[in-house]
């Protein structure tokens, strides 16, 4: 397929997919408004431009949590990969090695942690490839710590926990297409426990907590033997409550406007959040990416970095493994030209000097309202 724009992959994964799968990665909570909100809040901030500080390349390696990758740009944690392809989790976990970047695995993944990080290993560029797993809390305990623990022997690097989701949503296209659970075959592997005889039980369903607090957190952390990341902070409290409580960063997210709808874009949240926390901690985004331009926009306004979700999907849809790569590569190279042609040498050079903010939302990006 020839594919010049995250949408053109968008198009060829409608394609293929089934209606009732492609909704499912396609669509949000509520009316939607958030998921629109995402996309079209990138549109409305302009870039300006330096002129005459051309540089010959441009330096797009990041570090996080004391790793460096090769972009500012990585996998958001999407469940289900199997129903996009029949390789899953393990593809897309190659095409994030062989680019340099990292994944975050889904606790909801259809591939089993410890096969995720094995197919990793095979395309890593160093042989250690950098992937994180992302966690929902459970309200037992023991069976949350088990899995940490296979997570951390996986060769994980992080855990993401997910905090926006007290609840699980009942999305309205799911309900007209009648999906209301995975096709026969296919499970949440990492939710099955290894049994005496080393056999593996029927995986139980994830449990959303509306207990979820700090405390578990706190328990999380002395649980833990590797940096812990929150996923889903939209509050500037919250940002800063989190440095307190010896969180290692932070991914600005509203669950791809897949819960509570009518939540700001993520790209509006960002630069309250980043002025809570002052640098303390590494601030990623995720929720809308869909050019490199948005990357840039993302990380003038304090991101580190940039997770995508549904356009690794897309993706995986369209051509499996090359793909991912593909839609990686293509957003990489987007950002190294947007770079150019602000007059950025590196990533230190993006800053909000570059952006003109909607007027009209001054209140939405100004660190004093």
């Amino acid at each position: 397929m020839h594919a010049f724009s995250i949408r053109d992959f968008e198009a060829e994964a409608r394609r293929r997919l089934s209606p009732a799968v492609y909704d499912l990665f396609a669509g949000g909570g509520g009316d939607e408004v958030t998921l629109r909100a995402n996309t079209a809040a990138f549109a409305r901030i302009g870039l300006v431009p330096r002129a005459l500080r051309g540089s010959r390349e441009r330096n797009l390696e990041v570090m996080l949590l004391g790793r460096r990758a090769s972009m500012p740009i990585i996998l958001a944690p999407t469940a289900f990969h199997r129903l996009a392809h029949p390789e899953g989790e393990r593809a897309s976990a190659r095409a994030a090695a062989r680019t340099g970047t990292i994944m975050i695995a889904s606790m909801a993944s259809t591939v089993a942690i410890e096969e995720i990080a094995a197919a990793a290993r095979t395309a890593a560029i160093d042989a250690d490839p950098d992937l994180w797993f992302q966690l929902y809390i459970q309200p037992d305990l023991g069976f949350t710590e088990a899995i940490v623990h296979r997570a951390e022997e996986s060769g994980c690097k992080a855990l993401v926990v997910t905090v926006d989701s007290p609840l699980f949503v009942k999305r309205e296209r799911d309900l007209r297409n009648g999906f209301l659970d995975l096709p026969s075959g296919l499970c949440c592997e990492n939710m099955r426990v290894r049994g005496a005889g080393d056999e593996w039980t029927p995986a139980r369903p994830i449990a959303f907590s509306p207990e979820l607090s700090w405390d578990h957190i706190d328990w999380l952390r002395r649980v833990a033997k590797v940096p812990i990341a929150l996923k889903g902070i939209s509050h500037p409290e919250d940002a800063a409550l989190a440095v307190g409580h010896g969180v290692d960063a932070l991914i600005v997210s509203n669950h791809g406007g897949r819960q509570l709808d009518t939540v700001p874009a993520t790209i509006e949240l960002l630069p309250g959040i980043a002025d809570a926390v002052a640098g303390r901690i590494p601030l990623l985004l995720d929720g809308g990416i869909r050019r490199g331009t948005d990357v840039v926009k993302a990380l003038a306004l304090g991101a580190t970095a940039v997770a995508i979700g549904r356009p690794a999907l897309w993706g995986l849809a369209a051509a499996g493994e090359d793909g991912v790569a593909a839609v990686l590569e293509l957003l990489r190279a987007e950002l190294d030209h947007a770079m150019a042609l602000c007059g950025c040498r590196s990533l230190q050079d993006l800053g909000r000097d570059l952006l003109r903010l909607p007027s009209m939302e001054s209140r939405c990006w100004s660190s004093e309202s």
